[in-house]
């Protein structure tokens, strides 16, 4: 791995430190195979596929240590059945020889993974390697998926990726979407989430937005627990589009190159009891270089807000018990006046918000008034922010220009498109003193500055506190305790 650092609070049994997965299986007994499960030679290529296809659903396949292929077409790959489980042995390798799109694929519902070292797959961008298809109650467990083009995998409603080394794959190492948008129940725990994006496809797409750890895409539910997600180039976490109930906790979350967990035109969230350390440095640097005065900051919320008639465990974003430690900067709260339902502005064309659903509505003459002035728009708002520590060293992040170490709630000012209804600074009086959004409680080390309204605004702490702001009540800015 890139770092050798103490990792999480929890250990497992079949999960080293660092990411070495101990193994799952052993190699069957033979009364194992007699009772109707299936041994796989290493020795013949694509065997694996081969007695896939010649055997019933919820077979068992046992791969002891090797290495196993599946020809030298691109379309060689594994095509489950339904309740299909594949159980590798220590050095049970499945490798596409940089030959295979895919390992895995196909819809099968409740396929297990388990023991695995997948690698060398070269899926185009925007699909996956394991669970190529997304399909249903997928289980992929003690597997390394590694080096990799695309995604290491994709994921399906109620699939649980537990105890996996995700590492340096071309583009994420998740790409949790659905063509439908019907994730729901996906259960990501305690997986080191480590070098993804080797593709760096920000550069060869610039403004794709398809980069990172771990990209979800109108995932209704989630549950974010217990992992190690470090050294991505990009993002962490980014939630893109119509996700919402995601709990994001107890996580280790450090040294992106971008955002620790980037929340953009979502619902509903719960983050709490992480650790965000170093993030958001390189592309700090990158803004601060070309001198963009944008708070680029370890928790990234665009668009994003609480919603209670969107069903959920919680109906506002509520951030707290986190330590953000030396990233470069803390959480910024952003809305972009001109992006909303209908608008060209959108970049997720052809969506809308959940509380309209049809794009066609939000037009004028009916947007200019409620109930669509309101509805139409992905709101920044219901965000809590309280009882976290936010400690900052600019020396520890090579900042020397002040653009970093801020803390921000602002939007811009409304231009596009002509007919839009929010132009102006209604956005930036709405985000900053409409919308339920507020600091308290937390405890600040360093010289952090504040950024209400817009970017023109670089306020103290003494007057974020004071009126018309009137944020971080019961906050201390000298790393003592909260002050009630």
């Amino acid at each position: 791995m890139v770092r050798a650092r103490a990792l999480l609070v929890v250990l497992w049994p079949t999960v080293v430190i660092l990411g070495a997965v101990l193994a799952a299986p052993t190699a069957p007994t033979a009364s194992a195979v007699s009772a109707g499960n299936v041994a796989v030679d290493p020795g013949v290529d694509s065997d694996l596929a081969a007695k896939t296809q010649a055997s019933p659903a919820g077979t068992t396949f046992w791969l002891r240590a090797g290495t196993y292929t599946l020809g030298t077409d691109q379309f060689g790959q594994v095509v489950p059945k339904d309740g299909n489980s594949y159980l590798g042995a220590p050095g049970a390798v499945l490798d596409g020889r940089k030959a295979n799109q895919y390992a895995f694929s196909g819809q099968a519902k409740n396929v297990t993974i388990q023991g695995l070292t997948v690698q060398g797959f070269v899926a185009p961008r925007d699909q996956g390697v394991v669970n190529h298809d997304s399909g249903d109650g997928w289980v992929i467990e003690d597997n390394t998926v590694q080096d990799n083009g695309g995604a290491g995998l994709m994921a399906g409603a109620g699939q649980q990726v537990v105890h996996n080394c995700l590492k340096d794959n071309g583009q994420y190492g998740i790409n949790a979407y659905q063509a439908a948008g019907g994730i729901t129940g996906l259960v990501v725990k305690g997986n080191e989430i480590v070098g993804n994006n080797t593709g760096d496809w920000e550069k060869q797409v610039p403004g794709c937005g398809c980069t990172g750890g771990v990209k979800f895409w109108e995932v209704n539910g989630a549950d974010i627990t217990g992992n190690w997600v470090h050294d991505n180039r990009g993002p962490g976490l980014w939630a893109d589009t119509n996700n919402n109930d995601f709990q994001i906790e107890d996580n280790l979350i450090e040294h992106n190159d971008g955002e620790a967990v980037f929340y953009e035109i979502s619902y509903n969230l719960t983050l709490s009891g992480n650790t965000f350390r170093g993030n958001g440095v390189v592309a700090g640097k990158n803004y601060a270089d070309k001198g963009d005065n944008f708070p680029l900051a370890a928790v990234y919320l665009s668009e994003s807000g609480g919603e209670s008639r969107v069903a959920a465990r919680t109906d506002k974003i509520d951030i707290h018990d986190n330590l953000f430690d030396d990233n470069w900067s803390g959480v910024t709260l952003w809305e972009n006046a001109d992006r909303f339902c209908g608008s060209p502005a959108n970049t997720s064309s052809g969506t809308c918000t959940k509380e309209v659903g049809a794009l066609s509505s939000c037009a004028q003459p009916g947007i200019a008034a409620p109930p669509l002035y309101n509805d139409c728009r992905w709101k920044t708002q219901h965000v809590d922010i309280h009882a976290n520590t936010f400690r900052f060293d600019p020396t520890a992040v090579g900042c020397t220009n002040g653009l970093c170490g801020r803390m921000a709630m602002l939007s811009n000012y409304g231009t596009y498109p002509d007919w839009s209804p929010y132009k102006g600074a209604v956005i930036s009086q709405a985000i900053t003193f409409d919308q339920d959004n507020h600091w308290q409680g937390n405890t600040y080390t360093g010289p952090w500055t504040f950024m209400p309204y817009d970017t023109s605004r670089t306020i103290s702490p003494a007057q974020w506190q004071a009126a018309p702001y009137n944020q971080d009540a019961c906050s201390s800015f000298t790393g003592a305790a909260p002050t009630c």
